[in-house]
Protein backbone atom coordinates (compact mmCIF):
# COMPACT_ATOMS: atom_id res chain seq x y z
CA UNK A 1 0.00 0.00 0.00
CA UNK A 2 1.58 3.32 -1.53
CA UNK A 3 1.63 6.15 1.70
CA UNK A 4 -0.34 8.90 1.54
CA UNK A 5 1.41 12.11 0.25
CA UNK A 6 1.10 14.87 3.16
CA UNK A 7 1.60 18.95 2.25
CA UNK A 8 3.79 21.27 4.37
CA UNK A 9 1.19 21.02 6.90
CA UNK A 10 0.94 17.30 6.83
CA UNK A 11 -2.44 17.01 5.38
CA UNK A 12 -3.69 14.47 2.57
CA UNK A 13 -4.84 16.11 -0.60
CA UNK A 14 -8.35 13.93 0.26
CA UNK A 15 -8.64 16.94 3.01
CA UNK A 16 -9.28 19.49 -0.22
CA UNK A 17 -11.87 17.93 -1.49
CA UNK A 18 -15.70 18.23 -1.52
CA UNK A 19 -18.75 16.43 -2.59
CA UNK A 20 -19.40 14.80 -6.26
CA UNK A 21 -20.16 17.18 -9.55
CA UNK A 22 -23.86 17.70 -11.01
CA UNK A 23 -22.22 19.42 -14.08
CA UNK A 24 -22.43 18.49 -17.16
CA UNK A 25 -19.71 15.59 -18.15
CA UNK A 26 -16.45 17.55 -19.77
CA UNK A 27 -17.36 20.84 -18.36
CA UNK A 28 -14.65 23.10 -18.29
CA UNK A 29 -15.47 23.99 -14.05
CA UNK A 30 -14.98 20.98 -12.96
CA UNK A 31 -11.35 21.33 -13.90
CA UNK A 32 -10.62 24.32 -12.23
CA UNK A 33 -12.61 22.76 -9.18
CA UNK A 34 -9.38 20.42 -9.68
CA UNK A 35 -7.21 23.41 -10.09
CA UNK A 36 -8.55 25.00 -6.81
CA UNK A 37 -7.59 21.93 -4.60
CA UNK A 38 -4.22 21.40 -5.93
CA UNK A 39 -3.15 24.88 -5.70
CA UNK A 40 -5.13 25.18 -1.83
CA UNK A 41 -3.22 21.86 -0.66
CA UNK A 42 -0.11 22.89 -2.51
CA UNK A 43 0.14 26.25 -0.68
CA UNK A 44 -0.64 24.11 2.53
CA UNK A 45 -3.44 26.00 3.85
CA UNK A 46 -5.33 25.19 6.31
CA UNK A 47 -9.47 24.25 4.83
CA UNK A 48 -10.21 25.49 8.35
CA UNK A 49 -8.54 29.25 6.93
CA UNK A 50 -10.65 29.05 3.59
CA UNK A 51 -13.67 30.97 3.24
CA UNK A 52 -15.49 29.81 -0.44
CA UNK A 53 -18.10 32.78 -1.44
CA UNK A 54 -20.02 32.29 -4.66
CA UNK A 55 -22.90 33.88 -6.53
CA UNK A 56 -25.53 31.86 -8.83
CA UNK A 57 -24.48 30.12 -11.78
CA UNK A 58 -22.91 27.08 -13.09
CA UNK A 59 -19.97 28.45 -11.83
CA UNK A 60 -21.41 29.21 -8.15
CA UNK A 61 -22.13 25.49 -7.43
CA UNK A 62 -18.97 24.50 -7.74
CA UNK A 63 -17.77 25.44 -4.44
CA UNK A 64 -19.66 22.45 -3.09
CA UNK A 65 -16.80 20.21 -5.22
CA UNK A 66 -14.33 21.06 -3.47
CA UNK A 67 -12.90 22.45 0.01
CA UNK A 68 -15.47 20.33 1.81
CA UNK A 69 -13.62 20.93 4.97
CA UNK A 70 -14.01 24.99 4.68
CA UNK A 71 -16.51 27.86 5.27
CA UNK A 72 -19.07 28.53 2.63
CA UNK A 73 -21.68 30.93 1.73
CA UNK A 74 -23.89 30.46 -1.59
CA UNK A 75 -25.17 34.27 -1.93
CA UNK A 76 -27.71 35.84 -4.26
CA UNK A 77 -27.21 36.66 -7.81
CA UNK A 78 -24.55 38.87 -8.53
CA UNK A 79 -24.05 39.98 -4.74
CA UNK A 80 -21.03 37.60 -3.63
CA UNK A 81 -18.70 40.60 -3.59
CA UNK A 82 -20.82 42.17 -1.30
CA UNK A 83 -21.05 39.70 1.15
CA UNK A 84 -17.66 38.77 0.98
CA UNK A 85 -16.89 42.54 1.46
CA UNK A 86 -19.20 42.10 4.89
CA UNK A 87 -17.17 38.88 6.05
CA UNK A 88 -13.71 40.87 5.24
CA UNK A 89 -14.59 43.36 7.58
CA UNK A 90 -15.52 41.36 10.34
CA UNK A 91 -12.64 38.61 9.78
CA UNK A 92 -9.43 39.39 7.98
CA UNK A 93 -8.07 36.53 9.17
CA UNK A 94 -9.85 34.00 6.76
CA UNK A 95 -8.61 33.58 2.81
CA UNK A 96 -11.61 34.08 1.15
CA UNK A 97 -11.82 32.63 -2.40
CA UNK A 98 -14.49 34.02 -4.34
CA UNK A 99 -16.27 32.09 -7.04
CA UNK A 100 -18.37 33.43 -10.15
CA UNK A 101 -19.41 33.71 -13.68
CA UNK A 102 -19.80 35.89 -16.49
CA UNK A 103 -23.17 36.35 -15.76
CA UNK A 104 -23.04 36.75 -12.15
CA UNK A 105 -19.98 39.47 -12.83
CA UNK A 106 -20.38 40.86 -16.33
CA UNK A 107 -23.94 41.68 -16.02
CA UNK A 108 -26.11 41.73 -12.48
CA UNK A 109 -23.06 41.37 -10.25
CA UNK A 110 -20.55 44.66 -12.42
CA UNK A 111 -21.35 47.00 -10.02
CA UNK A 112 -20.03 44.70 -7.14
CA UNK A 113 -17.24 43.77 -8.95
CA UNK A 114 -16.22 47.61 -9.55
CA UNK A 115 -16.38 48.06 -5.85
CA UNK A 116 -14.61 45.17 -4.40
CA UNK A 117 -11.57 46.22 -6.47
CA UNK A 118 -12.05 50.09 -5.77
CA UNK A 119 -12.04 48.28 -2.20
CA UNK A 120 -8.66 46.17 -2.80
CA UNK A 121 -10.78 43.40 -1.08
CA UNK A 122 -8.03 40.77 -0.08
CA UNK A 123 -9.91 38.17 -1.62
CA UNK A 124 -9.20 35.75 -5.27
CA UNK A 125 -11.97 36.54 -7.46
CA UNK A 126 -12.09 33.41 -10.24
CA UNK A 127 -14.44 33.85 -12.83
CA UNK A 128 -15.52 30.75 -14.51
CA UNK A 129 -16.41 32.75 -18.10
CA UNK A 130 -18.43 30.28 -20.66
CA UNK A 131 -20.01 33.15 -22.35
CA UNK A 132 -23.48 31.51 -21.91
CA UNK A 133 -25.48 31.23 -19.28
CA UNK A 134 -25.48 27.45 -18.86
CA UNK A 135 -28.39 27.02 -16.36
CA UNK A 136 -31.18 29.15 -18.34
CA UNK A 137 -30.56 27.28 -22.32
CA UNK A 138 -27.65 29.20 -23.25
CA UNK A 139 -28.19 32.65 -23.87
CA UNK A 140 -24.77 34.76 -24.95
CA UNK A 141 -23.13 36.73 -21.87
CA UNK A 142 -21.53 39.98 -21.60
CA UNK A 143 -18.53 38.68 -21.92
CA UNK A 144 -18.88 36.61 -25.44
CA UNK A 145 -16.80 38.47 -28.80
CA UNK A 146 -18.14 39.74 -31.10
CA UNK A 147 -18.96 36.58 -34.15
CA UNK A 148 -18.87 33.86 -32.13
CA UNK A 149 -22.00 31.73 -32.15
CA UNK A 150 -22.87 28.85 -30.11
CA UNK A 151 -24.41 25.54 -31.11
CA UNK A 152 -27.74 26.66 -31.94
CA UNK A 153 -28.59 30.25 -32.98
CA UNK A 154 -27.56 33.77 -34.76
CA UNK A 155 -23.78 34.99 -33.81
CA UNK A 156 -23.45 37.46 -31.60
CA UNK A 157 -23.55 41.07 -32.65
CA UNK A 158 -22.55 42.63 -29.79
CA UNK A 159 -19.28 43.35 -27.97
CA UNK A 160 -18.10 42.05 -25.31
CA UNK A 161 -17.12 43.30 -21.94
CA UNK A 162 -13.21 42.20 -20.90
CA UNK A 163 -13.01 41.62 -17.60
CA UNK A 164 -9.80 41.43 -17.31
CA UNK A 165 -9.52 45.18 -19.09
CA UNK A 166 -12.24 46.74 -16.71
CA UNK A 167 -10.13 45.59 -13.57
CA UNK A 168 -6.55 47.01 -14.92
CA UNK A 169 -8.39 49.92 -15.67
CA UNK A 170 -9.50 50.36 -12.48
CA UNK A 171 -6.35 49.74 -10.52
CA UNK A 172 -6.27 45.70 -9.49
CA UNK A 173 -2.81 44.57 -8.44
CA UNK A 174 -3.05 40.93 -9.73
CA UNK A 175 -4.88 40.30 -12.84
CA UNK A 176 -4.36 37.18 -14.60
CA UNK A 177 -6.10 35.14 -17.48
CA UNK A 178 -6.12 31.30 -18.08
CA UNK A 179 -7.59 28.20 -19.71
CA UNK A 180 -9.27 25.46 -17.87
CA UNK A 181 -7.27 22.80 -20.18
CA UNK A 182 -4.28 24.61 -19.37
CA UNK A 183 -3.63 23.04 -15.84
CA UNK A 184 -0.01 23.84 -15.15
CA UNK A 185 -0.41 27.85 -16.44
CA UNK A 186 -4.04 27.54 -14.10
CA UNK A 187 -2.30 26.14 -11.20
CA UNK A 188 0.74 28.55 -10.66
CA UNK A 189 -1.94 31.48 -11.39
CA UNK A 190 -3.77 30.57 -8.66
CA UNK A 191 -1.45 29.79 -6.42
CA UNK A 192 -0.02 33.56 -7.02
CA UNK A 193 -3.46 34.53 -6.68
CA UNK A 194 -3.73 32.91 -3.32
CA UNK A 195 -0.44 34.08 -2.11
CA UNK A 196 -1.05 38.03 -3.49
CA UNK A 197 -2.39 40.53 -1.10
CA UNK A 198 -5.02 42.69 -2.09
CA UNK A 199 -7.41 41.66 -5.00
CA UNK A 200 -6.84 38.90 -6.73
CA UNK A 201 -8.64 38.17 -10.62
CA UNK A 202 -8.42 35.00 -12.57
CA UNK A 203 -10.58 35.01 -15.74
CA UNK A 204 -10.99 31.22 -16.92
CA UNK A 205 -11.99 30.40 -19.90
CA UNK A 206 -14.02 27.60 -19.61
CA UNK A 207 -15.69 25.86 -22.23
CA UNK A 208 -19.55 25.12 -21.86
CA UNK A 209 -19.62 21.71 -23.97
CA UNK A 210 -23.33 21.97 -24.05
CA UNK A 211 -24.10 24.97 -25.36
CA UNK A 212 -21.04 26.50 -26.72
CA UNK A 213 -18.31 24.04 -27.28
CA UNK A 214 -18.98 23.89 -30.96
CA UNK A 215 -16.05 24.80 -34.06
CA UNK A 216 -18.00 28.18 -34.57
CA UNK A 217 -17.62 29.06 -30.23
CA UNK A 218 -14.58 31.50 -29.65
CA UNK A 219 -14.73 29.77 -26.08
CA UNK A 220 -14.87 25.95 -27.42
CA UNK A 221 -12.09 23.80 -26.53
CA UNK A 222 -10.52 23.28 -29.55
CA UNK A 223 -10.67 27.23 -30.21
CA UNK A 224 -8.73 28.42 -27.68
CA UNK A 225 -6.55 25.86 -28.08
CA UNK A 226 -5.39 26.94 -31.69
CA UNK A 227 -5.90 30.74 -30.83
CA UNK A 228 -4.35 30.89 -27.05
CA UNK A 229 -1.71 32.87 -26.83
CA UNK A 230 0.71 32.74 -24.02
CA UNK A 231 2.39 35.82 -22.32
CA UNK A 232 5.32 33.94 -21.05
CA UNK A 233 5.94 30.53 -19.43
CA UNK A 234 5.46 30.88 -15.76
CA UNK A 235 6.09 28.80 -12.47
CA UNK A 236 5.20 29.24 -8.75
CA UNK A 237 7.96 28.51 -6.34
CA UNK A 238 6.52 28.58 -2.74
CA UNK A 239 8.38 30.47 0.07
CA UNK A 240 9.28 27.39 1.86
CA UNK A 241 10.87 25.88 -1.64
CA UNK A 242 14.41 26.18 -2.87
CA UNK A 243 14.04 28.86 -6.14
CA UNK A 244 15.97 26.03 -8.06
CA UNK A 245 12.94 23.74 -7.84
CA UNK A 246 11.10 25.20 -11.30
CA UNK A 247 10.73 23.83 -14.82
CA UNK A 248 12.27 26.94 -16.25
CA UNK A 249 15.92 27.43 -16.76
CA UNK A 250 18.52 30.24 -15.98
CA UNK A 251 18.11 32.90 -18.24
CA UNK A 252 15.33 35.27 -19.82
CA UNK A 253 12.99 35.05 -16.70
CA UNK A 254 11.94 37.63 -14.09
CA UNK A 255 11.15 36.50 -10.68
CA UNK A 256 7.78 38.43 -9.27
CA UNK A 257 7.71 38.78 -5.21
CA UNK A 258 4.81 37.41 -3.74
CA UNK A 259 3.22 38.75 -0.36
CA UNK A 260 4.12 35.51 1.46
CA UNK A 261 7.75 35.61 0.79
CA UNK A 262 6.76 33.41 -2.07
CA UNK A 263 8.13 34.05 -5.81
CA UNK A 264 5.94 34.00 -9.99
CA UNK A 265 8.94 32.74 -12.34
CA UNK A 266 7.83 34.63 -15.27
CA UNK A 267 9.81 32.95 -18.28
CA UNK A 268 9.92 36.24 -20.94
CA UNK A 269 8.16 35.02 -24.34
CA UNK A 270 8.63 38.29 -25.61
CA UNK A 271 10.25 41.36 -24.81
CA UNK A 272 7.99 43.72 -25.55
CA UNK A 273 5.48 42.99 -22.79
CA UNK A 274 6.01 44.54 -18.94
CA UNK A 275 3.45 43.19 -16.43
CA UNK A 276 3.50 46.11 -14.50
CA UNK A 277 2.51 48.07 -17.29
CA UNK A 278 -0.84 48.61 -17.55
CA UNK A 279 -0.99 50.34 -20.66
CA UNK A 280 1.08 47.19 -22.00
CA UNK A 281 -1.83 45.03 -20.74
CA UNK A 282 -4.24 46.55 -22.14
CA UNK A 283 -3.11 46.74 -25.31
CA UNK A 284 -2.11 43.08 -25.51
CA UNK A 285 -5.73 42.30 -24.44
CA UNK A 286 -7.26 44.92 -27.56
CA UNK A 287 -4.52 42.82 -29.82
CA UNK A 288 -6.05 39.63 -28.62
CA UNK A 289 -9.78 40.87 -29.66
CA UNK A 290 -9.04 42.34 -32.71
CA UNK A 291 -6.87 39.08 -33.93
CA UNK A 292 -10.29 37.17 -32.25
CA UNK A 293 -7.25 35.36 -29.67
CA UNK A 294 -7.07 34.77 -26.10
CA UNK A 295 -4.03 36.35 -24.52
CA UNK A 296 -3.21 33.95 -21.36
CA UNK A 297 -0.91 34.53 -18.54
CA UNK A 298 -0.13 37.30 -15.40
CA UNK A 299 -1.43 40.24 -17.50
CA UNK A 300 -0.79 42.98 -14.57
CA UNK A 301 0.89 43.01 -11.23
CA UNK A 302 0.92 46.13 -8.91
CA UNK A 303 1.40 45.61 -5.10
CA UNK A 304 1.12 49.47 -4.18
CA UNK A 305 -2.48 49.81 -3.56
CA UNK A 306 -3.72 49.49 -0.05
CA UNK A 307 -6.23 47.16 0.90
CA UNK A 308 -9.56 47.20 2.74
Amino acid sequence: MRPVKLNVIDLPKSDYTGGPSSLCPGCGHDQISGVIIQACWENGIDPSRIAKMSGIGCSSKTPAYFLGKSHGFNTVHGRMPSVTTGANMVNKDLVYLGVSGDGDSASIGIGQFIHAIRRNLNMVYIIENNGVYGLTKGQYSATVQKGSKKRKGAPNEQPPIDMCKLAINLGCGFVARSFSGAKKQLTALMKAALSHRGMAVIDVISPCVTFANNDESYSSYGYVKDHGEELHGIDYIHHFQPLNEVDIPEGGYEDVQLFDGSVLRLETLSSEYDHTNPTAAIAALHNAEVDKKHVTGLLHHNTEMPTA
